[in-house]
């Protein structure tokens, strides 16, 4: 062994302090384990620091400014200004005061937090680099939540000034004139709205036929047209070719240029498996740079993956339920990640909220489905915001089970929880029906789509089924 070697041990060995690995290591923590949290960044993640917190506080940002400014309808009439400074200030005070919470809770959970790069010299022992050099560390296990980065294009390589990552389109200095979004899935498009509601000129270039083609095709429809009256133009079936001196050239004979002072490359993220040594462990990653897991988590018996590093959508709140898996299962207890649904939100406008199967997947799946889809316009709570765009659909088995919930609408992130729960617990169509929905709110949405699918309607009319 040489010098300087000589490891510390630890029981938990966490690589990776987003919201899988902090979970992680607190759940760890909390069952008597010794904890090792190791982050080259900063506690947190991608998520709270550049992603998840600081996205959803522009949009909120500029959703305000929009609405203040196009409120005639409701008898509001203003002219807000933009303080772009002041923006980014409460970018920065809501990333620090949630990445503060989290520190004080490694903090009293008695983690130890130690910054810098992990890297694997053996099956059991982990080397973290930083300023000062080289610390190595021995763990009975270990957990990799690494995450992902923003994914690069070869033609439109990254410089921090002209092309823009979707972290730097967060925290730009001042507001452009004009932006070209390469990329409309989530990232893209959330960004795209919320930029153009800040009074920017946006474009979004997308490769496949569509925008947001991972959804519903009725659900991208609802937020491209909303996207069209914002005034964002929507190239569909193009592919961004480079830089020119005006702006994003497209592969077009005719050398289209979209005119642009900020090209922001949102075409989706890689996982952080390359610079984890993990050979040295004798881990091979997919030919995605996706670890394999199984439904505990493990990728060998002392050695556990969760979050953007494993396969199924990189979402936030699946790493933090991972996480609490791959700790029951590494304390011995049986565990196995098995949701039968994951709640994924656009935050775009309006808000997509799907969970469980459309009809569509459904019947590729050999399910017998059905469904029914009760107008935002004829919901009491859209009315009053002047926000009707959008549907509820409730998509059932032939059993009537709920097998899917589709939203699109103001505010319906927040049902999401409602839906992914009547998913886990195998409600009827009947179970949602019966259940007391306060009025009036959105999501009442949700019971009147149950309603129609169970053939009886209140607030939209269905001719009568006749007998015989």
């Amino acid at each position: 062994m040489v010098v300087g070697e000589i490891p510390e041990s630890t029981g938990v060995l966490v690589i990776g302090a987003g919201p899988g690995g902090y979970a992680a290591a607190l759940r760890a923590a909390q069952a008597g384990k010794a904890v090792t949290l190791v982050e080259r960044d900063a506690v947190g993640g991608t998520c709270l620091n550049v992603g998840c917190i600081p996205s959803k506080a522009l949009i909120g940002a500029a959703t305000l400014f929009h609405d203040a400014g196009h409120g005639a309808s409701l008898g509001v009439v203003a002219s807000p200004t933009l303080d772009w400074p002041g923006v980014q200030s409460h970018l920065q005070r809501s990333v620090e005061a949630l990445t503060s919470g989290v520190r004080q809770l490694l903090k009293a959970a008695k983690v130890s937090v130690v910054t810098g790069t992990a890297r694997f010299m053996s099956p059991t022992r982990v080397a973290v680099e930083d300023d000062h050099g080289l610390r190595h560390y021995e763990f009975d296990d270990c957990i990799l939540a690494t995450g992902s980065r923003p994914m690069a294009l070869p033609d439109l390589p990254v410089d921090g000034e002209r092309v823009l990552d979707s972290t730097g389109a967060l925290f730009l200095t001042a507001r452009p004139s004009s932006v070209a979004v390469v990329g409309g899935g989530y990232i893209g498009v959330e960004l795209g709205t919320a930029l153009a509601k800040l009074g920017v000129t946006v474009t979004i270039v997308e490769l496949a036929e569509r925008i947001l083609p991972e959804l519903d095709r009725g659900l991208a429809q609802v937020v491209l047209k909303r996207l069209r009256e914002l005034g964002v133009t929507v190239l569909t079936g193009q592919r961004a070719a480079g830089l020119s001196a005006d702006g994003l050239g497209l592969a077009l004979a005719d050398g289209t240029v979209v005119d642009a002072e900020k090209v922001i490359v949102a075409v989706g993220r890689v996982p952080n498996s390359d610079t984890l040594g993990l050979d040295h462990a004798g881990v091979r990653p997919q030919p995605n740079g996706r670890l394999a897991v199984g439904p505990d988590r493990r990728i060998s018996r002392h050695l556990f993956a969760i979050g953007d590093l494993t396969d199924g959508p990189a979402l936030a709140h699946k790493a933090t339920a991972e996480a609490e898996v791959a700790v029951a299962a590494l304390c011995g207890e049986p565990a196995a990640f098995d949701p039968a649904a994951i709640p994924a939100v656009v935050f775009s406008d309006p808000e997509i909220a799907t969970v469980g199967l459309t009809t569509a997947a459904a019947e590729a799946a050999g399910i017998p489905a059905s469904s029914f889809r009760f107008p935002m316009g004829a919901n009491a709570k859209a009315r009053i915001l002047g926000d009707t765009a959008g549907y509820a659909e409730v998509v059932v088995d032939g059993d009537g089970t709920v097998i899917g919930v589709h939203l699109a609408g103001p505010h319906v992130s927040e049902l999401a929880g409602e839906a992914a729960l009547a998913i886990e617990m195998a409600a009827t169509l009947e179970d949602l029906a019966g259940v007391i929905h306060p009025h009036p709110t959105v999501s009442e949405a949700v019971l009147e789509a149950a309603l129609g699918a169970a053939g009886h309607p209140l607030h939209v009319h269905r001719p009568p089924r006749r007998s015989g």
